[in-house]
């Protein structure tokens, strides 16, 4: 693993150089992207990117869980949870590049 984080700024400096909007515009665009998308989750949409994948939540319920430094069961309480399903071209996308770094390694 390389250990490279994307933050918003680099997704903003990635729209900036290949749209050629201005810093300030760009950055406005990615956190309109984002809260749209984490509104969307709120209100319990599903959010589908074409081609990259989908966000939903889901409910979990109560389960009772075990320390594992004790043992001692513990209930988890219910909650609510992000869950993200790649699609089937990112995933195709991303087995790809792992299979050319394996050749190049190799």
């Amino acid at each position: 693993m390389s250990g490279r984080t994307i933050t918003r700024a680099d997704l903003s400096e990635a729209i900036y150089q290949e749209v050629g909007l201005s810093r300030n515009e760009s950055a406005q665009l990615v956190e309109a992207v984002l809260q749209e998308i984490a509104d969307a989750l709120t209100r319990n949409e599903q959010v589908k990117i074409s081609s990259f994948g989908s966000f939903a939540v889901r409910q979990k319920g109560e389960r009772v869980g075990r320390n594992p430094k004790t043992g001692e069961e513990v209930p988890i309480l219910p909650r609510r949870v992000l869950v993200f399903r790649p699609s089937h071209v990112l995933k195709g996308r991303i087995n790809a590049g792992a299979a050319a770094s394996r050749t190049r390694t190799a």
